[in-house]
C-alpha cells in the first residue's frame, strides 16, 4: 500500500511539473507583449493608438475562442487539447517570419491572434486540469504553485526579448531619427529582423513542449464530472441571466483584465517618452510590474483566508488601484513610472477574487458562468487602445485617468456588485 502512494504521489508530482511548464509559457508569451508594442511601435512606424492593437490582437482571441475551444476539448481530450494548444501558438511564432521580413504590421497583428488562440485553448484545458489533477483540499496549494510559475515567466519575458530586440536601444533611436528614405527603411528593416531568431526558438520550444505532453504520462482526467450536489443546485432556475451578479463580476473581470494589461504593457512606452528614462533601462521595467504582482501574489497565500476574506481583499485591491493610480497621474518623474509597476501589487489578488464571487451560487450554471468570466479577457484587447489614444490626443500621463473608473467599479463589485442575486 506505501508504494501504491509513493507512486501514485510520484506520478501526480510529475504531471504538476508539466501543467507547471505549461503556465510558465502562459506567462511568458504573455508578457511578451510589453516589450513588442514600442519595438513595433519604433520598427512599424506606428503611433500610440496602433501600437496598442498588439494587445488588441492577442486578447481578442479569448473573446473569439472561448466556446471554440470548449468544443475542440470536448473532441479531443484535455492532454490531446494541450499539445494542441502549444502546436497553434508554435503557428503563431512561425507567422512572425514573414511579417518580420516584410515589415508588415498587419501579419505581426495576425501573428499574435494566432499565438492567443493557441493560448486560449491552453488555458480552457489547462486551468480546470490542474484543479482535478490531485485532491481538493490541496487543490489551491496547485493553482499557488502555477500561478507564481505564471508571474515569474512574465518578469523574465521582457528581461530577456528586451536585452534581444533593444541592444544599444537609445542610440538606435537616435539613428533611426537622423535616417530618411531609403537608409531609415534598411535601419527598420533590421530591427524588424531582430526578432526571426527569438521566435524560431519559440517555436521549436513550443512544438517540443507540445510532444512531450502529447507523449507524457499526463492521465486524462474528467475535468467536467459534476459533483451531484452541484448538479441537482437551483433546479428552479431557468436561465444564467437569473444570476446578475455573475454579469457584474463578468464587467469586473473585463475592466480589471484592462488595467492588468495597461499596468504592464505600458510602462516602457510612458517611461521612456514621457519622463525621458533611456529605453536601454526601461525595458526592464514591466518586470517590475510584474515582480510587484508575485510580492502580492504571495500575500494572499499567507493573509487569505486566515486574516482577510476575499471580499476584502478585492475592496483593498481596488482601494491600492486608486492610490498608484491617482500617483501616476499626478506625481511626477521616476515617482509617476513607478506607481504604474505598484499597480502591480494592486491587481495580483483581484483575479482570485472576482472569480469565487461572481460564480458564488450557481450550481449547475457554473460552466456557463465561467464561460462568460473567460470571454471577459478581451477587456485586454479593448482597454489598452482606449488608453493609446488617450495618449495620443492628449497627453500619456493624463490618460492614465482611464484606470480610476475601472479601479472604482471593482470597488463597487467588492463592496454591494457581489450580493446583487435578483433584479
Amino acid at each position: 500500500m506505501e508504494n501504491t502512494h509513493s507512486t501514485t504521489r510520484s506520478g501526480t508530482n510529475r504531471s504538476i511539473i508539466i501543467i507547471g511548464a505549461l503556465f510558465f509559457i502562459f506567462g511568458f508569451v504573455t508578457w511578451l507583449n510589453s516589450v513588442l508594442i514600442p519595438y513595433l511601435k519604433i520598427a512599424c512606424e506606428l503611433n500610440n493608438f496602433q501600437s496598442y492593437f498588439v494587445v488588441t490582437a492577442f486578447y481578442i482571441s479569448y473573446l473569439v475562442m472561448a466556446l471554440p475551444s470548449a468544443w475542440v476539448l470536448q473532441k479531443t481530450g484535455y492532454k490531446k487539447g494541450m499539445s494542441l494548444g502549444l502546436l497553434v501558438m508554435a503557428v503563431g511564432a512561425v507567422i512572425f517570419i514573414p511579417a518580420a521580413y516584410s515589415r508588415t504590421y498587419e501579419l505581426f497583428l495576425l501573428g499574435l491572434f494566432v499565438q492567443g488562440t493557441g493560448l486560449a485553448l491552453l488555458q480552457t484545458a489547462a486551468n480546470p486540469y490542474v484543479v482535478v489533477l490531485g485532491p481538493s483540499e490541496s487543490a489551491a496549494k496547485r493553482i499557488s504553485i502555477m500561478g507564481i510559475c505564471n508571474k515569474v515567466a512574465g518578469v523574465l519575458a521582457p528581461i530577456v526579448l528586451g536585452a534581444i530586440l533593444f541592444t544599444s536601444g537609445d542610440n538606435l533611436l537616435e539613428t533611426v531619427d537622423a535616417l530618411s528614405g531609403t537608409e531609415k527603411a534598411a535601419a527598420l528593416d533590421e530591427l524588424a529582423q531582430r526578432v526571426i531568431n527569438p521566435y524560431l526558438v519559440m517555436m521549436g520550444i513550443l512544438i517540443l513542449l507540445g510532444a512531450l505532453v502529447y507523449f507524457s504520462s499526463l492521465p486524462e482526467v474528467d475535468a467536467d464530472a459534476e459533483d451531484e450536489e452541484l448538479a441537482q443546485t437551483n433546479l428552479t432556475k431557468k436561465s444564467i441571466f437569473q444570476f446578475p451578479h455573475v454579469f457584474l463580476g463578468t464587467l469586473a473581470l473585463f475592466l480589471y483584465v484592462g488595467v492588468e494589461v495597461i499596468a504592464g504593457d505600458t510602462i516602457i512606452n510612458y517611461a521612456n517618452e514621457s519622463h525621458g528614462i533611456p529605453l536601454d533601462e526601461a525595458k526592464f521595467f514591466a518586470s517590475f510590474t510584474l515582480g510587484a504582482m508575485i510580492v502580492g501574489y504571495i500575500i494572499g497565500i499567507f493573509t487569505i483566508p486566515k486574516f482577510i476574506t476575499q471580499e476584502n481583499a478585492l475592496k483593498i485591491s481596488a482601494i491600492l488601484g486608486l492610490i498608484f493610480g491617482l500617483l501616476a497621474i499626478f506625481a511626477d518623474g521616476f515617482t509617476s513610472v513607478m506607481a504604474i509597476a505598484l499597480l502591480g501589487i494592486a491587481n495580483a489578488l483581484v483575479w482570485p477574487a472576482i472569480w469565487p464571487m461572481a460564480l458564488a451560487g450557481l450550481g449547475r450554471f457554473t460552466k456557463v458562468g465561467s464561460s462568460f468570466l473567460i470571454m471577459a479577457i478581451a477587456g485586454g484587447a479593448v482597454i489598452p487602445p482606449i488608453y493609446g489614444y488617450l495618449a495620443d490626443s492628449w497627453d500619456p500621463q493624463q490618460a492614465y485617468w482611464i484606470l480610476i473608473p475601472c479601479y472604482l467599479y471593482i470597488l463597487y463589485f467588492a463592496t454591494k456588485g457581489y450580493k446583487v442575486r435578483s433584479l
